[in-house]
């Protein structure tokens, strides 16, 4: 059993409040994104290079020749995949030559710099993957629990959820630090590569900024659901 934290207490009432809060950041977080993209996405590059050919550029550069970049569907599906070394573009970003589809794609590259490089935030989010897709399937059956059960989550139910959340807490807080390096270096290469010019970036950096906050609203949002069920114990 987990000890008791009995010093935590955030009443029903004042978890509704934050809850509805931290809702109408992370609705705000996407509203943001959204239209940061899509303003930057109509914004060519004077250059004219795409996506890829800007992933490409900024692995080269770090001397990384072992990571494939492929085309996938889907609006802002793009990802890195470190376990295959494969670095995936939307096929508006992989064949797009727009500020957003520069910004995106270097930003992916950033990730690959820091498989390359061992960092190490990078390592920890990795190894923590197999706890938070495992978490991620328990979660949705306590929620549903806690709606039928008469006096809500208590004993072992209570504990179990509140290690799914503490795994996803953590899990969100460490992707903080990987994503916003992941950034730094796509704006630093994208200038120093010459694939973009210096007046340009406020439109990568808009871009990029905005899809920042999603993570900080999940990170709010699963330490707020932490707190709360810390101070279900007594």
């Amino acid at each position: 059993m987990l000890p008791s934290f009995a010093f935590i207490f955030i009443s029903q009432g004042v978890f509704m409040i934050l809850f509805v809060l931290v809702f109408i950041f992370a609705l705000y977080a996407q509203i943001r994104v959204s239209s940061a993209y899509s303003k930057n996405a109509q914004i060519p590059s004077r250059g004219h290079i795409t996506g890829c050919e800007a992933a490409q550029a900024v692995m080269a550069h770090a001397g990384i020749t072992d990571v494939e970049i492929t085309e996938t569907e889907g609006h802002l599906t793009d990802h890195y995949d470190p376990l295959n070394k494969r670095l995936v573009l939307s096929s508006e970003n992989y064949r797009g030559t727009s500020l957003a589809a520069l910004g995106v794609a270097a930003h992916e590259a950033g990730h690959a710099i820091q498989h390359k490089n061992g960092y190490a935030m990078l390592n920890f989010r990795m190894a923590l993957v197999p706890a938070t897709q495992l978490v991620s399937k328990v979660v949705p059956f306590i929620i549903l629990a806690s709606w039928f059960l008469v006096r809500g989550l208590t004993g072992i139910m209570l504990d179990v959820a509140i290690i799914c959340y503490a795994v996803l807490s953590l899990f969100q807080l460490i992707t903080l630090p990987v994503e916003f390096d992941a950034s730094r270096r796509a704006k630093v290469q994208l200038v120093e590569l010459g694939i973009l010019d210096r007046d340009e970036m406020p439109g990568v950096s808009q871009t990029l900024d905005a899809a920042a906050l999603t993570y900080v609203a999940a990170f709010i949002g699963a330490l707020l659901n932490l707190l709360y069920l810390l101070s279900r114990r007594d």
